[in-house]
């Protein structure tokens, strides 16, 4: 059987050739905006002084579901009401915007 392209000797050729896929360059920048929210969820529940187990009692959901949107790591996207109730327990409100700077 022959090989139709050479082995990778380094990570970096790898990514690089993978960078240039549109596909996977949109779905890293999912990714990064599945981080970004989990992070603005932590960083409100943190300015208002809560624990996950304190917030998911405040908003009526348990604390593995706070943890769960903290990680970034979640299959579907926290839902607008969810979002809602953990901006109003952290004495916040939820705010929704499009940035349309150049990507990078």
């Amino acid at each position: 059987m022959k090989k139709s392209h050479k082995p990778y000797v380094d990570g970096k050729a790898f990514f690089r050739k993978l960078g240039k896929d549109p596909e996977i360059r949109f779905l890293v920048k999912q990714q990064e905006e599945k981080f970004h929210l989990a992070t603005a969820i932590k960083k409100a529940r943190e300015h208002a002084g809560l624990s996950q187990v304190a917030l998911a009692k405040k908003i009526g959901t348990k604390q593995n579901a706070i943890s769960r949107a903290e990680s970034g790591v979640y299959r579907n996207v926290p839902s607008l009401s969810f979002l809602q109730k953990i901006a109003i327990a952290c004495g916040g409100h939820l705010g929704i915007t499009f940035d349309f700077r150049k990507a990078s």
